[in-house]
């Protein structure tokens, strides 16, 4: 099993149309990203963990919460997303398949010390919108091989006064 940790914000200022979505609600762009990365864990199975500082709320404690197949975190006053990300790699790096999700340099060269691949924000947004386009394509694809036709089920004779019939209206 893959383990996936995104810096959420750091994806949210990367990402133009969560950038866009940030400027007037920044929950509207947290929600934004929950619900892509939901379909994304789906799809690929992965273990997937969203962080998010709240170093800055004075008094904040360390919250997750379970939102379908993705586990959302908001750090502790005074811990960063980094520091989150760093700490729980640290613990498990080396012993599984583990991929971190940021752009900022630093956390991924920390990243790949600690045992984890790494991916940049950008990068990420492109291989979400390539599964998007796979599960179209494979949705497409199925609906059209699971498809009957009136054609396939109905003698010639039937489907002759059928078209009379169309033809009349």
């Amino acid at each position: 099993m893959r383990y996936v940790y995104i810096d959420g914000y750091n994806v949210i200022n990367s990402w133009p149309e969560l950038r866009k979505t940030k400027d007037h609600s920044l929950e509207g762009a947290r929600n934004q990203l929950i619900d892509t990365v939901q379909e994304y864990a789906v799809y690929t199975g992965y273990k997937v963990f969203i962080v998010f500082d709240a170093h800055m709320v004075v008094g904040s404690i360390e919250k997750k919460e379970k939102i379908g197949n993705v586990i959302v975190v908001f750090t502790k006053d005074g811990e960063t997303a980094d520091s989150f990300i760093e700490k729980s790699v640290n613990n498990i790096g080396r012993k599984k398949d583990v991929l971190v999700v940021t752009s900022d340099s630093l956390e991924q060269q920390l990243a790949f010390q600690r045992g984890a691949t790494r991916m940049s924000s950008i990068e990420f947004r492109f291989e979400i919108n390539n599964l998007k386009n796979k599960i179209v394509l494979k949705t497409r694809k199925e609906y059209s091989t699971n498809r009957t036709w009136l054609e396939d089920v109905v003698d010639k004779e039937t489907l002759e006064k059928l078209e009379k019939i169309r033809r009349n209206n």
